[in-house]
C-alpha cells in the first residue's frame, strides 16, 4: 500500500505534492519521493529519502526543487529493502521517464532478465524500476522502425505486459505539462481543477484543491494535461468516466459514494486483504516473508507457546488465529480477553512469545496486557494498522495491517486483514518450526492470493440477497449464531456485528453446545445463523460440517428460522433450512474470510432498516483507549 500525488498546472508544484503526501502518508512510510519538471527545460529533477515523509522534506530544503508539474510517492515496502537508491519515483536508463507504483508487479523477474538482456541496467532492488525501462524499451523499439510512440502509447504497450496489480503515474521529460495514470487492482483518483489536473491514490490526497473527482476503473488509463483530462482503456479505446463533485467535508468525502462508512469498509475488504499478503508471500516459492516484523526466526522456532490478547472484534481475530497457529505451527496458542489477562495471575515467561491484536494500537486493555506480559520476560509482538501507535513502538516486532483508515466503528476490513496476518503468521511460524512441506505452503499462499477475487464476486452476489433477509428479520428482538470450530470465532463476531449496530440482543455460540442451553430459546420467532461451511478436501472440515448439519436439524425441528452461510453447490443444506448464503469454495482455515462477509452485511442492512446510526453506535467508541 503506497501513496501517490500528482499535479500539473500552474502552481509550483512541491508544495502541492508534499501536501497531499501528508494526507496520505498513512499508506507508505518506509520512504518517500518526489519528481518535477518545468516546461522547457528537457529534464526531470528527483529526490528521495528512506523513512518517512519528514525526511525528504528535509532533503528538500537542503537541496530544492521546483517546476510545475510532477509526482511524489510515499512507500510501503514490498521488492526491496526501505532505503534511498530504492525509493520512488524510479527511473529509465536515460532518465527522461520516471515512474510511481502503488501495487505488485508478479512477473517483474521474468521482465527483467529480458530486459537485461537488451541492455539495460537496473540499480534497484524494486519491482517498479522495471516499469520505467520498459517504457524505455517500448519507445526504442518503436523509433527502430522510424515510428514514435507518445508517452501514453509506451505505457500503454507496457501495462499490458504487467501480470500484477499496479496503480501508476508515469512522467517523462519529452513530454512536459503530461501525466500518464493506469490501473489494475489498487484505487487512482483524477481531480480536475481550473488549468490544472491531480492524481492521487486515493481522494484526501487531493480534495484540499479540488472537489471534481473521477474514479479510475481496472483497465483505465488517463492523460492529465493543464488543458484537460482523457481516459482510454488499456487497448486505447476512449473511455467516458463521470466527474463526481464531492460536497462533503474531507472525512465525508472517503466515503467514496457510500451511503456508510461501513459499507465502504466491507466492499474495501479485498484490496485490505490483497495490501495485507502483498510483497508477503512468494507465489514461486511458497515462503512467507515476515521480515519487517523485526524477530529473528530463533525466537519463533524456539517459543514454547504463544499468549494472544486483544480486544472485541480482535479477540474473535485471536480465537481464529489459535485455530491457524496451532494447526500448522503445533504450538500451543492461549487467548484471552486483555482486560482479563493482567487479573489471573498469567502464565509466561521467556520462553513464551506474546502476541497482541489491536487496529488502533492504542487500546489501553491491550498495552496493559503488553506491559504484563513483558514485565514476566516475554517477547512481543503487535498485529496493529496503525503505523507507530503505542503497542508498535513497545513490541518487539510488528506485522502491520493494510486495511487503510478504518472509519466506522464496528470493524469489518481491519478485522479480515487481522485475519489475514494471522494466518501469514501461522505460516511463517510453520516454516520456521519445519512443520510444513514446500508443497503445503505454496498451496495455501495460492489459495491465500486467490481470496480477494473470490471475495469480490461474493460480495457482488450476496449484497441484494443480504437486504432483502433483513426486510424479514430486521424486527427481530433475538439472533442465535451457530459455528464449530475456527468457525465458531465467525459466529462470535456475526452476533457482535449485530448487536453494536442495530441493537438487536445476539448471542454466538458453539454448535456443539446447543444441547446445554441455546435450544430453550428456540422458537418459531428465533432466527439462528449457522455457519456450515466445508471444505470438502479436509477430513476434519467433513466431519464437522456434517454433525452441524445435525445442529440444523435440531433447530428446525423446534420451529426455528435457519440462515445459513453455506459453500456452493451444497445442495444438501437448501432441502434443510429457509434461507441459504452461498460462499466461493476455499481451504478450511480461509473460509472465515469469506464467511465474516455475508454476516457483516445481513448486519448492516438490519441496522439501516432499524433506522440505527450504523458508522456511530451508541455507546461506543472506535477505539478504547482507558480502561
Amino acid at each position: 500500500m503506497c501513496g501517490i500525488v500528482g499535479y500539473v498546472g500552474p502552481k509550483e508544484v512541491v508544495p502541492v505534492i508534499l501536501e497531499g503526501l501528508r494526507r496520505l502518508e498513512y499508506r507508505g512510510y518506509d520512504s518517500a519521493g518526489i519528481a518535477v519538471g518545468c516546461k522547457g527545460q528537457g529534464k526531470l529533477s528527483v529526490r528521495r529519502a528512506p523513512g518517512k515523509l519528514k525526511n525528504m522534506e528535509e532533503v528538500l530544503r537542503e537541496r530544492p526543487i521546483s517546476g510545475c508539474y510532477g509526482i511524489g510517492h510515499t512507500r510501503w515496502a514490498t521488492h526491496g529493502r526501505p532505503t534511498e537508491e530504492n525509493a520512488h519515483p524510479h527511473r529509465d536508463c536515460t532518465g527522461s521517464i520516471v515512474v510511481v507504483h502503488n501495487g505488485i508487479v508478479e512477473n517483474y523477474l521474468e521482465l527483467k532478465r529480458e530486459l537485461i538482456a537488451q541492455g539495460h541496467t537496473f540499480v534497484t532492488e524494486t519491482d517498479t524500476e522495471v516499469i520505467a525501462h520498459l517504457i524505455e524499451q517500448v519507445t526504442a523499439d518503436a523509433q527502430n522502425t522510424d515510428k514514435t510512440l507518445s508517452l501514453e502509447a509506451a505505457v500503454r504497450k507496457a501495462v499490458k505486459r504487467l501480470t500484477g496489480a499496479f496503480a501508476l503515474g508515469v512522467l517523462s521529460a519529452r513530454e512536459p505539462d503530461t501525466i500518464i495514470a493506469a490501473r489494475q487492482g489498487p484505487p487512482v483518483v483524477i481531480g480536475r481543477g481550473e488549468g490544472e489536473s491531480f492524481i492521487a491514490s486515493d481522494v484526501p490526497g487531493i480534495l484540499h484543491h479540488t472537489r471534481n473527482i473521477v474514479f479510475l476503473n481496472d483497465g483505465d488509463m488517463a492523460r492529465l494535461t493543464p488543458e484537460g483530462v482523457t481516459f482510454t482503456d488499456f487497448d486505447g479505446q476512449p473511455i467516458t468516466r463521470k466527474v463526481q463533485h464531492i460536497t462533503w467535508d474531507p472525512i465525508q468525502a472517503e466515503k467514496g459514494g457510500y451511503k456508510h462508512f461501513m459499507l465502504k469498509e466491507i466492499w474495501e475488504q479485498p484490496r485490505a486483504i490483497r495490501d495485507t499478503t502483498l510483497g508477503r508471500i512468494s507465489l514461486d516459492s511458497g515462503q512467507v516473508f515476515l521480515a519487517e516484523m523485526g524477530l529473528a526466526s530463533e525466537d519463533l522456532a524456539t517459543a514454547s507457546s504463544i499468549n494472544i490478547a486483544a480486544c472485541g472484534t480482535s479477540w474473535h481475530a485471536a480465537l481464529a488465529g489459535k485455530y491457524m497457529i496451532e494447526r500448522l505451527a503445533r504450538i500451543p496458542v492461549d487467548v484471552d480477553y486483555a482486560s482479563e489477562y493482567r487479573y489471573r495471575d498469567p502464565i509466561a515467561d521467556p520462553t513464551a512469545l506474546g502476541l497482541l491484536i489491536t487496529q488502533s494500537g492504542e487500546t489501553a486493555d491491550t498495552l496493559a496486557a503488553q506491559r504484563e506480559m513483558m514485565a514476566l520476560g516475554s517477547k512481543t509482538v503487535a498485529i496493529c494498522n496503525v503505523v507507530g501507535a503505542m503497542v508498535t513502538r513497545d513490541a518487539h516486532g510488528t506485522i502491520y495491517t493494510h486495511a487503510g483508515p478504518e472509519i466506522g466503528v464496528a470493524s469489518t476490513k481491519a478485522f479480515t486483514s487481522q485475519i489475514t496476518a494471522l494466518f501469514l503468521f501461522a505460516l511463517h511460524l510453520a516454516q520456521v518450526r519445519g512443520k510444513l512441506t514446500s508443497a503445503e505452503s505454496l498451496h495455501l499462499c495460492e489459495e491465500l492470493s486467490r481470496i480477494p477475487a473470490k471475495m469480490i464476486d461474493m460480495l457482488k452476489a450476496v449484497s441484494a440477497q443480504t437486504e432483502r433477509l433483513a426486510r424479514d428479520f430486521s424486527n427481530a428482538r433475538d439472533f442465535l449464531y451457530l459455528g464449530r470450530g475456527i468457525h465458531f470465532p465467525m459466529a462470535l463476531e456475526g452476533a457482535l456485528k449485530l448487536k453494536e449496530i442495530s441493537y438487536i440482543h445476539a448471542e454466538g455460540y458453539p454448535a456443539g453446545e446447543m444441547k446445554h442451553g441455546p435450544n430453550a430459546l428456540i422458537d418459531e420467532t428465533l432466527p439462528v445463523v449457522v455457519l456450515a461451511t466445508q471444505d470438502p478436501s479436509d477430513a476434519g472440515s467433513r466431519l464437522r460440517y456434517e454433525k452441524t448439519l445435525s445442529n440444523i436439524q435440531e433447530v428446525t425441528a423446534r420451529s426455528g428460522r435457519v440462515i445459513a452461510i453455506a459453500v456452493e453447490d451444497q445442495e444438501e443444506i437448501g432441502n434443510l433450512v429457509e434461507h441459504v448464503i452461498s460462499i466461493p469454495r476455499a481451504p478450511e482455515l480461509l473460509l472465515p474470510l469469506l464467511e465474516i462477509v455475508p454476516l457483516q452485511l445481513l448486519a448492516y442492512h438490519i441496522a439501516v432498516r432499524r433506522g440505527c446510526d450504523v458508522d456511530q453506535p451508541r455507546n461506543l467508541a472506535k477505539s478504547v483507549t482507558v480502561e
